[in-house]
């Protein structure tokens, strides 16, 4: 029996992420602004400010970037769950292209990086550029409107979603520090306690989002970073193969309006806060700035493409309908926006300011070049 993708719950979560990048971009623009103006010591002493009690009094920032942003990664986790379950990645066929563009996306750009700051102290940024920033991305894809075929635009999302799931990996693997193994251990309970309850069929989803915020907990206080636990959450959530929504959708679907329109611009709000100094334009062309500039936008733009070629060449995988190879080299190109995850990565890579703010403010020249150049390539080429 032939699966059943439920195209509405793509089409609400399509709406969501073009309009979320519109808002994503009034917030950059204001943090910008708060940064290069008086308001910057106001600001940075609220973000500063200490919420809540006990084991659990963390900074506004803290609250964002390990509690809020784990809401984030949970929308992640099951878009992707979803895309194994029904959509473009349910089959070997239909997953190959994406999953093989994702790779070569991921992995290029980092190649770029580490050639470019070996032995350098900002080395350990080669995740920095790896990133694409699916509510960007699908944003410019959208106001492209007929101008690029349907199919493109749900390659890139299945595209984004293998690359969120490469970058949560990195972060789980290669950016934690040290490791707390009786909080591992309690998580890892917690764990299978919510596998079996998917196993028994329980549907509810109280009861899996409890025991969800006391792994995120565990995780958070182990040393590895708190948002990997709502990845894991999210594989736990029951779904079905049918177009009936199922647990996960109806959570997927009530997460997508708060993540889009106040998690993702409240972090773009917090981390984005980048003071303009002329130091900042040499740093774009230090080893730091070019590996992140050259890893996003040619890194990202060579890997998709090159990748993809060789997958269609070697019969793995096919073009998506109506798409042709100028069109796989536009949709490369998008995939160099890596603002928000590639801002988090940064976050995890430095302790100093200076590295951090050179690096944002190199993230967001070529995230904004990457964006340009891919919709006047996209919008120029058309169908073919």
């Amino acid at each position: 029996m032939a699966k059943t993708i439920n195209l509405e719950i793509f089409k609400r979560f399509f709406r969501a992420e073009q309009t979320g990048g519109v808002l994503l971009l009034i917030c950059v623009a204001i943090s910008l602004l708060i940064a290069n103006t008086s308001a910057k010591d106001s600001f940075i002493r609220f973000l500063e400010t200490q919420v809540g009690f006990g084991p659990l009094n963390y900074s506004i920032l803290a609250w964002i970037n390990d509690a809020l942003m784990a809401i984030f990664f949970l929308l992640v986790g099951l878009e992707i769950k979803r895309e194994l379950i029904e959509g473009e990645l349910s089959s070997v066929k239909s997953a190959a292209l994406p999953v093989i563009a994702a790779l070569g996306g991921m992995l290029v750009p980092a190649v770029i990086y580490s050639l470019l700051n070996q032995g350098t102290e900002t080395a350990g940024g080669w995740g920095i550029p790896m990133a694409t920033d699916i509510a960007f991305a699908l944003a410019i894809m959208a106001m492209l409107g007929k101008n690029v075929p349907p199919s493109l635009k749900i390659f890139l999302a299945a595209l984004a979603i293998v690359d969120d799931l490469g970058a949560i990996l990195v972060i789980a693997i290669f950016y934690t520090n040290q490791i707390h193994f009786e909080y591992l251990a309690m998580a890892a309970g917690i764990l299978l306690l919510l596998g079996l309850l998917n196993y028994f069929g329980v549907k509810r989803l109280i009861f899996y989002l409890i025991p969800g915020v006391l792994l995120w907990y565990c995780i958070h206080h182990s040393g590895i970073h708190a948002t990997i636990a709502g990845v894991l959450l999210a594989f736990t959530i029951p779904t079905n193969e049918t177009d009936i929504e199922s647990p996960l959708e109806k959570l997927e679907h009530a997460l997508t309006t708060p993540v889009n329109y106040l998690i993702m611009p409240g972090f773009a709000l917090a981390n984005t806060n980048i003071t303009f100094q002329k130091e900042m334009l040499t740093g774009l062309v230090s080893p730091l700035g070019l590996g992140i500039i050259i890893g996003l936008f040619a890194g990202k733009t060579i890997g998709v493409s090159l990748f993809s070629w060789l997958a269609v060449k070697l019969k793995w995988a096919e073009l998506p309908t109506g798409a042709g190879w100028k069109h796989l080299l536009g949709l490369g190109m998008l995939a160099g926006i890596g603002f928000t995850m590639s801002i988090f990565i940064a976050l995890l890579s430095f302790n100093g300011v200076t590295h951090v703010a050179e690096a944002k403010f190199a993230i967001l020249t070529a995230s904004v070049l990457s964006g340009i150049v891919g919709y006047v390539f996209l919008r120029v080429v058309k169908k073919v």
